[in-house]
Parts: structure tokens; sequence; C-alpha cells
């Protein structure tokens, strides 16, 4: 789709070949230096399989959409351009239930979307969300108090992380290396400035507004996350106004739940499964 701002934006979904008995529609939103297809369709396609229609986007600056790699330095555009898109696949499919998915970055991405667009959505899974930027993934003193001026004067320079967001986020090496291989594969991992800058903002945001959620929502969170801290996540579920609301810490788990072995990705994706399809067997009309 081209977005407000002239930009291609990599759109695609997911379904069965018949339309007949869909539960539901779910909006993924992918996480940093990932994109809607590799891994992340995996996920996709597991949802499709449960009886859902699935859509997803590729943010401004990854694989597919334009923009300079990984250079995410409003997170607004990222809003409008996953609202307009979802919006429109929600109103092809307007009688079924809609639910948000979000991995990491995607998931502060979700949060954003349910705050602006309060009783639009019947469900939010957040997975690895970024609440909270972690003490080991922060910019090294002093770049972290110097990131506005950083920002400011050199918004592309791509050193404000030490290390890129895969090398911590994928506990199986095999998978390590599958990521890497993404043939589409644009951003490095390594924020630039003003992207790690608007990063910072996005978590400050989310933990002052966080209470304002009142959409059912579940989170899980690996509790070894060294990429988007565990603690922030809790704090949002514990300020969060939802009365539906369900938090997972999974001991031991790193930041891609994905990424763990056989046995834990079965456990955290099935509870993934089993909370949304019977939210959506609640809700979907008969």
């Amino acid at each position: 789709m081209l977005n407000s701002r002239k930009m291609r934006i990599f759109t695609q979904s997911w379904r069965l070949n018949s339309t007949h008995n869909l539960r539901g529609v779910v909006a993924m939103v992918h996480g940093y230096a990932s994109d809607s297809g590799w891994l992340t369709e995996l996920t996709a396609v597991a949802l499709t399989k449960c009886g859902f229609l699935v859509c997803a986007l590729d943010l401004q600056g990854h694989c597919l959409s334009d923009g300079f790699p990984g250079h995410i330095p409003s997170i607004k555009h990222v809003i409008q351009d996953c609202i307009h898109f979802f919006d429109s696949v929600k109103q092809e499919y307007r009688k079924l239930p809609a639910f948000l998915y979000g991995e990491s970055l995607g998931g502060a991405v979700s949060i954003l979307i349910c705050l602006k667009q309060k009783n639009e959505w019947d469900g939010l899974i957040l997975n690895g969300a970024m609440c909270g930027v972690s003490a080991k993934f922060k910019p090294p003193w002093p770049l972290e108090k110097l990131l506005p001026v950083a920002a400011f004067l050199a918004p592309t320079w791509t050193v404000a992380a030490a290390k890129p967001v895969a090398s911590k986020s994928y506990k199986e090496e095999w998978k390590r290396r599958l990521a890497a291989k993404n043939p589409n594969r644009r951003a490095s991992g390594k924020p630039p400035a003003a992207t790690a800058l608007e990063f910072l903002r996005v978590c400050e945001y989310i933990r002052r507004h966080s209470q304002e959620l009142q959409v059912p929502m579940l989170m899980v969170h690996g509790e070894d996350d060294k990429v988007c801290d565990c603690r922030s996540a809790r704090l949002a579920y514990e300020s969060a106004s939802s009365q539906d609301k369900t938090l997972k810490i999974f001991p031991g788990m790193d930041h891609m739940l994905i990424g763990e072995g056989k046995d834990n990705v079965d456990l955290v994706f099935c509870t993934i499964l089993a909370w949304l399809g019977e939210r959506a067997d609640q809700i979907r009309p008969v």
C-alpha cells in the first residue's frame, strides 16, 4: 500500500482456502529487525491453521517496505500505517472478532494502537513486548545521556546498541543462523540513534499510560529476556485496567520465545492459541 508519506508499505495476509467458519481476524506486528515473513510467518501459518485470517505488514525501513533500513524516528507514522491497513482488513471481515498480536517492538506498537483505538479490538496478545528496554541492551554510558544530541545531529548513526538484537534473542544457535539468513533482511539489529531515542520515549509513554488499557489481554514473556525488560512488562500488566488479563512469565526463556527448544515453543504457543481460540469463540456470531 502507499501510505500518507508516499512510502510503499508491504502487506500480506494468510487464510485457509475456504472463508467459511473463520473464527476471527488476527493483525500481527513484527519486532525490530524482523519482518512479516520468514520466522514470523511460522506464527501466522499456525494461527491460520487454527481458523483465523491473519494480516501483517513490514514496518517502514524493514524488509520489503520503503525507508532507510531500521529507521523509525517517529512511532506515530508506524501506528498510522498499521491502523490504515488493519482497518481495511477489519472492514472486509467486520462481523468477525479482531485481535492484535505483537512481538517485541510490535508489542509496543500494538499497545499504542489499542490506546488510540479504544474499544475497537477484541483482544491483545503481547509476546516479549517492548514495555521497557533491558539495561543490558541500552546504549552504553554516556551515549544514553547524549542520545538526544546524537539523534538530532546524526539520526541514522547506527551505534546506539552494543550488539544486534538477534544475538540476544534466539536461544538455539541454528535459529539465530536461520534468522540471519533472511534474504529480505535489511535492518542490522542496531537501531540508529533517532530510532533508539524513539524506543526509549515509547517505553516511557507506555509506562505512563498503560493504566488506560481496557482490552482483554494476554502477555507472554521470557523471564531471562535480555532485550525487553521483563519487569517493565509486569508493571504494564499490573497497571492495565483490563478486566480480562493474563500474564505468563516463562522461567529460563529468552526474548524470542519461538527461538526456544521445541518443548518450550509448544508450551508458549499452546498458551497463546488456547487463549485466542477461547475468546474468539465466545464473541463470533453463530
